[in-house]
């Protein structure tokens, strides 16, 4: 199969030295890059600005703000068959962008943000046969926020993720989930590692697709 992961997170700048994001490594992403091509399928990575070093036979794109990640996402929908959103796109990006530095002395009481683009939200009517697959990390109400994403972004499967737990979700090694699908299915997955967890959800994805091998 022909699949298409997104990963870590995205900037949005206020200055040329100052931005908005947030603390994914992107390590969640680059795990299941590299366990989609250890299973022989094809795979790109979208990935957001982060210290790693992707698997030698995957496909890189390097973006950095949410909208270099939403046209990259687009220009790459036709030739996936999967789609694995496991990038933590930044929510909000400053309404304008100084061309320099904004100085100290300013003292600039307040930004005044606007919602970025929600990117799967922005291409699920061109979803088709494509299996699509969400990350929801949240720090509470997982499960509750986890099933509404779930079906309003027209997702086969989402990955539920309590990042506020010091051994799971954002900058560690080790992850603990739970896969919740559109059919109902609910796997609550134990404490490990991201490695692990991305096998798991590659095996789901070739069970889903019917190309178990």
């Amino acid at each position: 199969m022909n699949i298409l992961v997104t990963a870590g997170p995205t900037r949005e700048a206020m200055d040329p030295v100052r931005f908005i994001s947030n603390r994914s490594s992107g390590k969640m992403g680059y795990a299941i890059a590299r366990a989609a091509a250890a299973r022989k399928h094809k795979v790109v990575l979208i990935s957001g600005p982060v210290n790693l070093e992707p698997p030698s036979n995957v496909g890189v794109i390097r973006v950095v703000t949410a909208a270099e990640m939403l046209e990259a996402v687009k220009t790459n929908m036709l030739w996936c068959d999967v789609l694995i959103m496991a990038a933590a796109v930044a929510d909000w990006r400053p309404v304008a962008v100084s061309a320099q530095k904004i100085k100290k002395r300013e003292k600039i009481r307040s930004v005044k943000l606007v919602a970025t683009t929600d990117i799967l939200l922005a291409i699920r009517s061109k979803k088709g046969k494509r299996i699509f697959v969400g990350f929801a990390a949240e720090t509470e109400n997982l499960v509750e926020e986890a099933r509404r994403k779930l079906k309003a972004k027209s997702l086969d499967l989402i990955v539920a993720n309590d990042v506020s737990r010091r051994d799971a979700g954002f900058d560690v090694d080790t992850n603990k989930v739970t896969f919740m699908a559109s059919d109902g299915e609910v796997t609550d997955l134990p404490l490990m590692s991201k490695l692990a967890v991305a096998k798991r959800l590659i095996a789901w994805i070739e069970r889903k697709a019917g190309r178990s091998r």
